[in-house]
C-alpha cells in the first residue's frame, strides 16, 4: 500500500519556505499535532465567497468550465458541463442543472454552519445539485447494491464494509484519493472539533471511524495525488493561506493514520524550484538510476541517498560532467531522498524503487 502512494506522479505542490518545520522529526500522533498547529490558523471565506474561489480552484484546464467531480469522466467526455456562474443553483430537478457548493464533509455532521469548517475549501467542491442532493448526509463508503448512480459513474446504495451496514456514496475511482486526502485533513486540521455530531458519520468527534480510516487508506493508495489536486493544494492556499499536507506529502497518510507511525517526519520537498537544475532518470526505477545536470555548473557534487527515517545510506563525491550512475538494486523497495550538494545549493528530490 504505501508503495502505490507515489507511483502516479513525480510533481508535488511546493510549500513555502520552512512552513512545515514544525513538525520536522515527529511521529505518530506527535507529527498529528504538530500538523494540527500548522495548518488550523487559515483564513476563513463566507459563505458567498465560496462561489467567487471557485474560479480559481476548480476550473477544468482544458475548457475553462467548472471541475465537477459528481460528472467528470476522466478520460472520456462528461455529459454535460457547468459555466462559472451562470449555472449557478438555483433550482434543479436533475443532473446537469446547475451546481451548487459540496460540502464533502456533510454539515450536519459538524452541527451546521460552524465556523471555519463551514467555508473551508478543502472540503468543499463545486458540483452538481442533484448529485449531491442524492448524496445528502450520508457517509462515503464503498456501495454493494447500488440504488442510484450519476452519469460519471458515483453510486448511493449499501455498504459493503465490515463496520458499517447502513446507505453510503461512492465517488468513482479517480476521485477516491481525493476523498481520501480531504478527510485527512480534516481529520488534522479539525481533530479538536466534532465532526461526527450524527451517527451517520465517517468521523467520531475528530477522528475517522475505524473502518473509514481502513478504507481511506485502501483508496489514498489506489488512487495517488493527481495534478489536479497540487494545483488545487496551491490555489487554496492563495485563498485560505493554508495547506493540505496529505497532497504536498501522501506519505504522511500512513505516518498518521496507518502502519507506518514509527517514521519521523521529514521535509523532502526543497524551499526553492528543482526544476531545470539536475535530470534524475528512470524515476520510478528498479535498479539503477541516472543523475544528469541539466543547468547547473559547479566543480563537487555530493550525492546522498537517505530513507525515510532520515538514514544516510549513500554517500559519494562526484565530478558532475561524469556519467553519474547509481546502482540501488540491493535497496529494498520503496520510496527514498537523494540529496544533490555544491558548496553553494542543496537540491533534494523523491526517487521510488520498486
Amino acid at each position: 500500500m504505501l508503495l502505490c502512494l507515489f507511483t502516479a506522479t513525480l510533481s508535488f505542490a511546493q510549500p513555502p519556505a520552512g512552513y512545515y518545520a514544525p513538525a520536522v522529526g515527529k511521529n505518530g500522533n506527535a507529527l498529528r499535532v504538530a500538523m494540527y498547529n500548522i495548518i488550523k490558523g487559515h483564513s476563513a471565506l463566507s459563505y458567498n465567497g465560496l462561489w467567487q474561489a471557485f474560479y480559481t480552484t476548480d476550473s477544468r484546464p482544458d475548457n475553462g468550465k467548472v471541475w465537477d467531480i459528481y460528472s467528470d469522466r476522466p478520460g472520456s467526455t462528461p455529459a454535460y458541463y457547468f459555466t462559472f456562474g451562470s449555472d449557478q443553483c438555483g433550482n434543479y430537478s436533475g443532473e446537469g442543472d446547475c451546481y451548487n457548493r459540496e460540502h464533502s464533509v456533510p454539515k450536519s455532521w459538524f452541527g451546521g454552519s460552524v465556523a471555519p469548517m463551514y467555508t473551508d475549501l478543502f472540503h468543499l467542491y463545486p458540483t452538481d445539485g442533484f448529485v449531491n442532493s442524492k448524496r445528502g448526509n450520508l457517509p462515503i463508503g464503498k456501495v454493494t447494491n447500488a440504488t442510484w448512480t450519476s452519469t460519471n459513474g458515483s453510486k448511493v446504495g449499501t455498504s459493503n464494509i465490515s463496520g458499517y451496514s447502513g446507505q453510503v456514496f461512492e465517488p468513482i475511482d479517480s476521485f477516491k484519493g481525493d476523498f481520501a486526502r480531504t478527510y485527512f485533513y480534516m481529520a488534522v486540521c479539525y481533530m479538536d472539533k466534532n465532526l461526527g455530531v450524527e451517527t451517520q458519520s465517517n468521523f467520531l468527534g475528530g477522528n475517522l471511524k475505524p473502518w473509514a480510516k481502513d478504507l481511506l487508506l485502501q483508496w489514498a493508495a489506489m488512487d495517488p495525488v493527481s495534478q489536479k489536486e497540487i494545483d488545487r493544494n496551491n490555489a487554496v492556499f492563495q485563498i485560505q493561506h493554508n495547506r493540505n499536507p496529505f497532497i504536498d506529502f501522501p506519505e504522511l497518510a500512513e505516518m498518521i493514520f496507518g502502519n507506518d507511525t514509527n517514521s519521523a517526519f521529514l521535509v523532502s520537498i526543497p524551499t526553492y524550484s528543482n526544476e531545470n537544475v539536475w535530470n534524475i532518470y528512470p524515476n520510478p526505477t528498479t535498479s539503477k538510476i541516472n543523475i544528469q545536470s541539466v543547468n547547473y555548473q559547479t566543480d563537487k557534487l555530493t550525492i546522498e541517498i537517505q530513507d525515510i527515517a532520515g538514514r544516510t545510506l549513500f554517500s559519494q563525491q562526484k565530478d558532475p560532467s561524469d556519467n553519474i550512475q547509481i546502482d540501488l538494486s540491493q535497496f529494498p523497495s520503496g520510496l527514498y531522498l537523494i540529496k544533490l550538494s555544491s558548496e553553494q545549493n542543496i537540491y533534494t528530490y523523491k526517487i521510488l524503487k520498486r
